[in-house]
């Protein structure tokens, strides 16, 4: 069973929680975070400290690296972020048009992760491990939090409603973008130890929805210190962990720059060989599994897969992005590996169909691809099989912000 505990946090006086918390550091573009800079309170200036470096060093420098440290340290020492005194557990709410989710923020066992019992669905690219492995062994901290989802188990989330309607929060602010963050210290020893125990029971797995990568650094951090964990500490990391009730999983999109040679009519034709295509008068968003939106052109076309152009017996294969890429993008488009080919670009569904439409319309790109989106059941489904799943297939919002809380292991 699943092994999480709480800690002694890091975190923002809380009024300056509004002017620290940042989107997580691989969200935002190298230009949004630069007009973060003048923000001296930002946490882009831990996560993203290349912004504080003038001397042209790459982002994946030991000078970029131990500028993290520097302005982690003076986060501290000027009081910007103050310690618990005694380990808690956190519960954090997002709310973002309408809808809430509310999750646990814990350290959870690196071991569960090795042991699979922190479930995966993603590669990881080498490069950027590295890069969070270097900034959490300069800086001595988890700065980044972790987003795990489990299959929700009714007494754990009466403990955490009971104390959330019983218990002042300690961060309430809606951030620049309209989505509200509210956040309350777990500190009552009885009940830390009741959900210590009903995860350690119940729980049989979490599984990663955001945040491949910071899981691999972490686990990587703690074996390169000497090769072991030098402390108690380096055993844990940091996690948010949402029911699968409450998680919402939008669309993630594709565009291609070019249509291979063909005309539109001809890319609609031979289309037509894997799929039912209806032109229409709106904008598609899909509304079931198998059913895409395509934009080309000028115009909307519905498609609708074919019985026979895949197996629906198999996980993998009955995803809507396999079988977009394995019966129009690849053989029509001639797009290859899309975790490589730069032909093809994904656009996450936050964006909205009116931004596709722009980048066909002013030529960036020669046409797009609606996707309808992964269901938390097959993101479960793939994962417990040990299975990967396609590059780009889930965009989870909204965004849990860095900077609320912090994890330090030295």
């Amino acid at each position: 069973m699943v092994d999480i505990r709480p800690f002694r946090g890091l975190r923002p006086k809380v009024e300056l929680v509004e002017r620290v918390a940042a989107l997580p550091y691989d969200v935002s573009s190298q230009d949004e975070v630069m007009a973060k800079k003048i923000n001296p309170y930002s946490f882009y200036h831990i996560t993203r400290s290349e912004i504080d470096v003038t001397t042209g060093a790459p982002v994946n420098s030991k000078e970029v690296y131990e500028k993290a440290k520097e302005n982690l340290d003076r986060f501290i020492n000027e009081g910007i972020l103050i310690q618990d005194e005694k380990p808690c557990y956190y519960i954090y709410r997002i709310t973002m048009n309408g809808r809430s989710q509310t999750g646990l923020v814990c350290c959870s066992a690196l071991k569960d992760y090795e042991e699979g019992r922190i479930k995966k669905h993603e590669l990881t690219r080498p490069e950027r491990v590295k890069d969070r492995v270097d900034n959490i062994l300069m800086t001595g901290a988890h700065t980044g939090v972790v987003f795990l989802a489990y299959k929700a188990i009714d007494e754990i989330e009466t403990i955490i409603k009971n104390w959330t309607d019983q218990h002042a929060m300690v961060y309430d602010f809606v951030a620049e973008d309209g989505v509200a963050h509210s956040f309350w210290v777990l500190d009552d020893a009885t009940q830390i130890e009741q959900l210590t125990e009903l995860y350690r029971q119940k729980v049989a797995a979490t599984y990663i929805a955001d945040g491949h990568h910071r899981s691999h650094a972490a686990e990587n951090a703690m074996r390169s210190v000497n090769g072991q964990a030098t402390s108690d500490e380096h055993q844990y990391y940091l996690t948010c962990i949402f029911p699968d009730t409450q998680v919402y999983i939008m669309d993630y999109n594709r565009v291609v720059k070019d249509l291979n040679g063909l005309t539109a009519v001809e890319l609609i034709e031979k289309v037509k060989q894997s799929f039912d295509v209806t032109e229409s008068a709106v904008a598609v968003k899909p509304r079931a599994n198998h059913e895409f939106g395509m934009y080309v052109a000028g115009k909307w076309y519905v498609l609708k897969a074919k019985p026979g152009s895949f197996d629906a017996g198999n996980d993998i294969a009955a995803l809507d992005v396999n079988i977009l890429q394995n019966n129009l993008l690849s053989p029509v488009l001639g797009v290859g590996d899309p975790r490589v080919d730069e032909r093809v670009d994904f656009v996450g569904g936050i964006r909205g169909l009116n931004y596709l439409e722009q980048h066909v319309d002013n030529g960036r790109f020669a046409v797009a691809f609606t996707c309808f989106p992964v269901s938390m059941q097959q993101l479960f489904d793939v994962a417990d099989s040990g299975n990967i799943m396609p590059p780009k297939s889930t965009w989870f919002e909204p965004k849990i912000r860095d900077g609320l809380v912090l994890h330090l292991i030295s």
